[in-house]
């Protein structure tokens, strides 16, 4: 048969419009094929918060390599990529202490370490003993960002997309759809955490579940939060935090202290709805994880309650000042690693971040795989 085109790409969430992209930027022809109408997985429900500094290894490479790309797709697609940086507050000397072991790994231009004073003028936290600003790390709006680049990649030579087209099978050189068969030469599978409901033998041996977070949109008056915001919790969930020794005492207290942040694998961490977006000012806060292959579908009210209590009091507000505008269950693959490259076929390879950092390192995961195809 005569290939369709040179790249199939199954999935148009972010891990699948970055292939797209890397595609185009080689002279390549890329079909992709989705299942919905636009990308409504994770791609949309997280934070838009490209947080580099915090990764290592083959992760910080990639989310570097990511970096200059969300740019300048923000440039050329026509949506908001900013750099505001992150902000990592230390309310504990434990927190303190791993934010200093990371500035001396890192440098002073990667992390530059501030003083109580020196947190607040950049954002209002009571109690905050010091804190590091992380310069390199980016803020998008997910919601916009998607879409943007899709309508981008559709107005380039040689890319097409086939919308609400369900996949139904893939092997060498076919990808089978509810709508006929797509032929090309090389095919990438990015569904995700779904990737079990097309390949399940894949996803067995990878050990591959899906982890389901709970995350709000809540409105606070007054609170503005340029760049990212980031806890003592976050620090032991980022790996170049999390492997400190500082991180870990701050561990070990919790497990006495804190055992309802830890039972529910907290990282509470809040971003800002930036200007022009729906809900323009208001807070992304979140986020818990709890780890299955199949989850109840009920959420747990008492997790939003935790989050909301953290919020307050981190932000010095009360009860009333925390309006909740939105709900949701963010859902992403996990497993062992952070990045899943199983080939399939000869020329066919399924892909997914198997680490919650697809926003991060997307755009850098891309080229390795199309570069091993």
């Amino acid at each position: 048969m005569t290939p369709t085109s040179d790249l199939i790409v199954v999935g148009a969430g972010i891990v699948g419009l970055a292939h797209a992209v890397e595609a185009v930027a080689r002279g390549l022809s890329v079909t992709v094929v989705e299942r919905d109408e636009r990308a409504v997985g994770a791609s949309v429900r997280n934070f838009g918060h490209g947080c580099v500094t915090a990764q290592v290894g083959e992760a910080l490479a990639f989310g570097e390599r990511a970096r200059g790309t969300w740019l300048r797709l923000g440039r050329e697609a026509g949506f908001a990529a900013l750099e505001t940086g992150t902000v990592v507050v230390a309310r504990a000397a434990e927190e303190l202490a791993a934010l200093e072991e990371l500035a001396t790994e890192r440098g002073a231009d990667d992390v530059v370490l501030l003083d109580a004073a020196g947190v607040g003028a950049r954002v209002r936290v009571p109690g905050a003993l010091g804190g590091a600003f992380l310069p390199r790390d980016l803020r998008v709006d997910p919601r916009a960002a998607a879409p943007a680049i899709a309508a981008w990649l559709a107005a380039q030579p040689g890319v097409a997309f086939r919308w609400a087209t369900p996949v139904l099978g893939v092997a060498e050189g076919v990808v089978r759809t509810g709508r006929g068969d797509l032929h090309a030469d090389r095919v990438v599978v990015c569904t995700g955490h779904d990737l079990d409901r097309l390949l399940p033998e894949v996803a067995e041996d990878a050990g591959l579940q899906r982890c389901v977070l709970q995350m709000l949109q809540v409105r606070v008056p007054g609170v503005r939060l340029d760049p990212a915001l980031l806890t003592g919790s976050s620090m032991l969930r980022y790996p170049a935090l999390s492997r400190t020794a500082g991180a870990q005492a701050l561990r070990r207290r919790w497990e006495s202290e804190r055992p309802d942040l830890l039972g529910a694998v907290v990282n509470h961490m809040i971003t800002q709805r930036p200007p022009g977006s729906d809900g323009a000012g208001d807070l992304v806060v979140g986020d818990t994880h709890a780890y299955a292959r199949t989850h109840p579908p009920f959420s747990d009210e008492s997790l939003d309650d935790l989050l909301l209590a953290e919020t307050r009091s981190l932000l010095g507000v009360p009860a009333s000042g925390v309006r909740v505008v939105h709900r949701w269950r963010g859902v992403y693959a996990s497993a062992a690693g952070e990045f899943l490259r199983a080939p399939v076929a000869p020329g066919v390879t399924a892909v997914s971040v198997t680490s919650g950092i697809g926003m991060t390192t997307a755009f850098g995961l891309a080229p390795s795989v199309l570069d091993s195809l």
